[in-house]
């Protein structure tokens, strides 16, 4: 993976003006764009789009001090169709637009070319295991909310302490399957994992596909397939977070598995009376590469 990583890096120099076909680089690497834009933003820190704005800013920030050119020319070199589109892209890199950087010289902000290297650690082994699973379905109050990188989502910590107790204790009784227990779902992330980009979060349950249907419930169809299952105990939200970033830093460049579309899926094996810690199992859709 990172090997794969560092080809599409390359990929994205050699076509910083174009549209780059990051489908065809993943199919010729023997994996998949959805994963590779999964690792991408979770080792870089940033999603794969953002990198590639970054770049061709900072190249072209060179073209707009240089004054060789007129600034429409500029941004039609490095794939802009005006000089407007052009420069709310510049604005929002370098914090000032083209005109005002090349008559006082700045400020730019440059984004220096990527380069993956796996530093290996293994300190901390992690608590995992690979499950294969039927088909079920995922059943409980489902709503749209902004992606949240740290700490506590609120929209999605609004939502649950808006469902009355009795609710809770409702789902509760649904459970028939793995996942087992209350869940917290996270379903239809962008694939960059853009922080603030919406997803479907369902605060719900697992049940099989034979289960009756429930009144007044969302249904999330969960296809048949292969889970990684990662369990972590520590302070809440931010053991669970860590964790997530510790499967693209160290257990998928390791291991011959990959994330493929699907839900995330957490399950609170236990917890604090307030939250402070708890015991969760994280579970991520996989296949093998």
């Amino acid at each position: 993976m990172i090997s794969a990583l560092n080809r599409l890096v390359d990929l994205v120099e050699d076509h910083l003006t174009e549209e780059i076909d990051v489908n065809g680089l993943a199919k010729t690497l023997g994996t998949t764009e959805y994963h590779l834009r999964r690792m991408f933003s979770s080792l870089a820190g940033m999603p794969l789009s953002e990198y590639v704005r970054r770049r061709r800013m900072t190249v072209a920030a060179a073209a707009v001090v240089s004054g060789g050119d007129d600034l429409l020319s500029i941004a039609v070199q490095h794939g802009y169709g005006s000089s407007e589109a052009f420069g709310r892209a510049f604005r929002a890199v370098h914090g000032a637009g083209p005109a005002a950087v090349r008559r006082d010289g700045g400020p730019l902000r440059a984004q220096p070319q990527l380069r993956f290297r796996l530093t290996v650690e293994g300190s901390v082994p992690m608590d995992t295991r690979v499950v294969d699973r039927p088909a079920f379905r995922l059943v409980g109050h489902a709503t749209r909310v902004p992606l949240v990188h740290q700490g506590v989502n609120p929209h999605i910590q609004q939502h649950v302490a808006a469902l009355p107790e009795h609710e809770h204790l409702r789902l509760k009784d649904l459970s028939d399957t793995e996942p087992a227990g209350l869940l917290a779902v996270s379903d239809d992330l962008d694939p960059d994992r853009t922080e603030g980009s919406e997803l479907t979060y369902l605060h719900g349950v697992a049940v099989s596909r034979d289960a009756p249907s429930a009144d007044g419930l969302d249904t999330i169809e969960v296809p048949a397939g292969t889970w990684a299952v990662f369990r972590t105990t520590g302070p809440y939200p931010d053991a669970l977070q860590e964790t997530w970033a510790a499967t693209a830093t160290e257990w998928f460049p390791a291991n011959r598995w990959r994330l493929r579309p699907g839900p995330e899926i957490v399950a609170v094996l236990e917890r604090a009376g307030d939250f402070s810690t708890a015991t969760c199992e994280l579970w991520l859709p996989v296949e093998p590469t």
